[in-house]
């Protein structure tokens, strides 16, 4: 807990009323925390915490960016964060987790960590699903996908290798003599047997 010992919170020399702390994560937070998904970050958290009759209310305010890997092509994607976190530390007998919201700690704490309930604020906020806008993934990479597209997908991997495939030919603007036509001729045939039904019908 060395490396983390920055997030004690001295909550028994805090005296009644509001105070504030604040932190940054950079790409060292995550390493500590052992998280490889995480590949940088500039986060600034700002803690406030509310004493009153022994109990402790804080809230963990996130903002900033983080760098993960793009899900389709690998390279570093930026995404913002912008959230909150709101928990309750009161002392009790022993360590107590299981109330939504509340935490007891040990009487003979004199602080408490908070690195591990801002790590998961922000592992919480990571969409499931984190790629570049259409077009701006890395162009060997997507180049590379579509040469294997022929190839047989791994069991399970059909659905993901297909929506992989569609995403990168949708991220490519067609030069305008290659568009495809206005109207599709397959269109109008079922338009025609439509009409053919009903005519039929009146």
């Amino acid at each position: 807990m060395g490396k983390l010992s920055e997030f004690n919170l001295p909550l028994k020399s805090l005296p009644e009323g509001e105070h504030a702390f604040s932190y940054h994560l950079d790409k060292h937070f995550f390493e500590n925390m052992e998280n490889a998904d995480i590949r940088d970050a500039n986060i600034d958290v700002a803690l406030s915490v509310v004493h009153k009759n022994g109990v402790y209310d804080l809230t963990f305010r996130l903002t900033g960016i983080y760098v993960v890997a793009c899900d389709r092509c690998l390279d570093n994607l930026e995404l913002p964060i912008d959230t909150e976190y709101h928990i309750v530390v009161k002392y009790g007998d022993d360590y107590r987790d299981d109330a939504d919201g509340l935490i007891e700690i040990p009487e003979g704490d004199n602080s408490l960590n908070v690195a591990y309930m801002i790590y998961d604020t922000v592992v919480l906020a990571i969409p499931i699903k984190h790629v570049h806008p259409l077009g701006k993934c890395n162009r060997q990479m997507t180049s590379l996908l579509k040469k294997h597209r022929a190839h047989t997908p791994a069991d399970g991997d059909e659905e993901l290798m297909e929506e992989l495939i569609d995403e990168m030919d949708a991220s490519e603007t067609a030069a305008p003599d290659e568009q495809a036509p206005a109207n599709d001729p397959r269109w109008d045939v079922l338009r025609d047997i439509a009409r053919e039904s009903t005519d039929e019908n009146d």
